[in-house]
């Protein structure tokens, strides 16, 4: 049992090196960039499937309460990482959006940089709304 647990942990890091890897050596030979990076989501998409899976199989498998406590638990903190993760790249999508114009109207009028930093931080509110929904759930947990 403690090999199976070992090789499903190895499992999705040895397919994520094996993907990146599979990746640069197409961009190398001259693939596009737009589908090397499609491989690449498409191989996450697998792993967040492998990862998402298995701790409900193994939950499945045994019928006591606690390992059914444990697997509620572990929904939780992977909802927690969800939450965190989306909104950082929504975040991050809108302060990369954000901040090139508020640099590019800031050196046009320099009085209009209050405003224009409003937006930025706008689009960093939204990586802390996440942060606070992963803390709401990770509190109920516990």
């Amino acid at each position: 049992m403690l090999l199976f647990n070992s090789l499903m942990l190895a499992l999705p890091v040895v397919f994520l090196i094996a993907s990146v890897i599979i990746s640069v050596k197409a961009f190398e030979k001259g693939k596009s960039r737009k589908k090397t990076v499609l491989m690449q989501l498409a191989s996450f998409a697998a792993v967040f499937a492998i990862c998402f899976v298995c701790p409900l199989v193994a939950g499945a498998a045994t019928e006591d309460a606690a390992s059914a406590s444990a697997a509620a638990s572990g929904m939780a903190y992977i909802g927690a990482a969800v939450a965190t993760g989306l909104s950082c790249i929504g975040g991050g999508i809108a302060v990369g959006n954000a901040a090139p114009a508020a640099i590019g109207a800031t050196s046009e009028d320099p009085k209009a940089f209050g405003k224009a930093i409003i937006f930025v931080a706008l689009g960093e509110g939204i990586a802390l709304y996440g942060m606070l929904i992963s803390i709401m759930i990770i509190s109920s947990v516990g």
